[in-house]
This record gives structure tokens, C-alpha cells and sequence, in this order.
């Protein structure tokens, strides 16, 4: 993940909100607590069905997994092709973004890999980096670039839609990178309904929503809440979490309404997980944290 400029760090940890807002989503008295560290720079949390949480260490090309049980992690996979974003689906397959290869890849629960899309067209993608499966099986997922080793080789930091059989692979956001459009897409989530897109321009520093059509297709872009983002997840109540310089979450009417404070320079990526789906797990760079809350993540 290209690293950006920071702004300055709070000095302790804790919640900053309306103290009405705080009881509503974070535990009362919870504090965000390490679970694991000694790593280079983790991504892509997402948790299975039993609320087990993998992420990766990007750099060291590992995914691992928190297992709730034991409260320790192992390593799941342990040469990922610098995987990045990862996602779930209702059978427990793990989807990943995987960098190295420029290539959407599944992973059965025993650790099975499938290549399921690594071209558009005629041409590889540049490199996949966050994706979301939408309540039909279909994948939405970016395309940026990142690192002097990857290349522009789509024209374009595009965003793209597997249809859900996987029978065709459309392009639902054209980035030109002009003023007053995307310039680099990055984190992305829905609502369980289907309905909303939220999609992350990281450099553009903003977040922006979608219609979501019949087809995949997306309509209706408006800005959502600017804030330079990486990774995104959503809670019951349509509450839109945004890892970046904290976790800053927004509701669904586009107002700022809780800053969570993380004890590293950049939080890359968040996820709910847990036996009941009310803890927040965060990759921020070296480490790998949590913070108990009141809400539930969505599924």
C-alpha cells in the first residue's frame, strides 16, 4: 500500500464523539487494545462465520487469522502474492485481492486457491486492491496502482463488477483522474441490501456513494464525506467506518459522528468480527487491534 502523508497523532487512545453517539456505537468504557504485532504493514481484515478474522501482512506476502477461540493468530496462507483486500462469502470462501498476480483469487476453507478474474479485455489488471461481494455473489473491486513494480496496464485505475454467475466482468467506474472525478479508487463496501456503494478515492480525498442497479451497473455519484480513506465496513445501523488517520465513521446521512483513535500513524483497514459481530478489528501498520462496541457489523 503506498504510504501518504500523515496528519499529526493524538497522543492517548480513546473515543471522540457526542457522548449520546459514543454509548450508541462504542462499549461504555472500551478502549482499542493490540492483539498482535511484529508486522510490516497489515490490510484487508475481513471475518467468516464464526467471527474469525484473517488479514494479511502485505509486504510479507502471509495472510493469517485471529481465531476468537483462542484469541492467537496463525498463518493461513504464507505466500499470498501481496494480497490486499479480502472478503468473505456466505459459504465461508475467502476472496482476495491479490496484488502480485493482479488477479481476484478464492480460497476455499481448507486453503484451495482459484484464480476467478485476472483480465479485462485483453489486458491484466494493474492491481487489484479492495473488493466487496454484493448480496447476489457479485465482486466489486478497485484496480488501482501501487509501488514502482506495478504498471498502468488497464489505461486506468478503473472499478470493476463480477457479475455473479462470473460469466463477465464489467467496468462500473471509468477513473479518468481529472479534476472533479476519481483519481485513484481504493476501499469499498455496500449496504446488505444491495442498494449503496461506497467507494473510497484515496487521493481524490474523498468517499463517494452509488446507486446500485439491477444489473451492477452504478448510478447517481455523489460525494459522500471528505475524507482521505483506505479501507471501509459498515455496521447495522448503516454507519460507514473509514480507516485513515484514525477510523472516522459517518452516517448514513453523510454527517462525521465518531473518531476512533488508533495507536499507529495509519489505519489501513477495519472489519466487525467476533462470536456476536460487535468487535471492530483494525490493521494499522504494524499492528492488529480491536475495540468492543454496541453495534453490530452488517451481514
Amino acid at each position: 500500500m503506498k504510504r501518504i502523508a500523515f496528519l499529526p497523532l493524538f497522543l492517548c487512545l480513546g473515543i471522540v464523539a457526542d457522548t449520546a453517539i459514543a454509548q450508541s456505537l462504542v462499549a461504555p468504557g472500551a478502549e482499542v487494545v493490540k492483539l498482535a504485532d511484529g508486522f510490516v504493514f497489515t490490510e484487508g481484515p475481513t471475518a467468516n462465520s464464526k467471527g474469525d478474522v484473517y488479514f494479511v501482512d502485505d509486504p510479507n506476502c502471509k495472510i493469517h487469522r485471529w481465531c476468537i477461540t483462542e484469541k492467537k493468530v496463525s498463518v493461513f496462507i504464507e505466500e499470498s502474492a501481496h494480497a490486499n483486500g479480502m472478503y468473505f462469502d456466505k459459504n465461508d470462501n475467502l476472496y482476495v485481492c491479490e496484488g502480485g498476480t493482479g488477479s481476484v483469487v478464492r480460497y476455499t476453507p481448507d486453503g484451495t486457491r482459484t484464480v476467478v478474474a485476472n483480465k479485462f479485455g485483453a489486458r491484466n489488471f494493474n492491481k487489484p486492491n479492495d473488493l466487496w461481494i454484493d448480496p447476489k455473489g457479485g465482486i466489486y473491486f478497485t484496480d488501482p496502482v501501487y509501488g514502482p513494480t506495478f504498471h498502468n496496464v488497464q489505461g486506468g485505475e478503473h472499478v470493476y463488477y463480477i457479475l455473479p454467475d462470473r460469466s463477465k466482468i464489467i467496468r462500473v467506474i471509468e477513473v479518468s483522474g481529472e479534476q472533479g472525478d476519481f483519481v485513484k479508487p481504493n476501499g469499498v463496501i455496500g449496504t446488505p441490501d444491495g442498494k449503496l456503494l461506497y467507494v473510497a478515492d484515496i487521493n481524490g480525498r474523498m468517499v463517494y456513494r452509488f446507486n446500485i442497479q439491477p444489473d451492477g451497473t452504478l448510478t447517481d455519484k455523489h460525494p459522500f464525506a471528505p475524507v482521505v480513506t483506505d479501507g471501509m465496513t459498515i455496521d447495522e445501523k448503516g454507519n460507514i467506518y473509514m480507516a485513515g488517520n484514525d477510523v472516522t465513521v459517518y452516517s448514513p446521512e453523510g454527517k462525521e459522528i465518531e473518531r476512533i483513535r488508533v495507536p499507529e500513524r495509519w489505519s489501513a483497514n477495519v472489519c466487525f468480527g467476533g462470536a456476536d459481530f460487535k468487535t471492530l478489528f483494525i490493521t494499522a501498520s504494524s499492528g492488529f487491534y480491536a475495540v468492543e462496541m454496541n453495534v453490530r457489523g452488517a451481514r
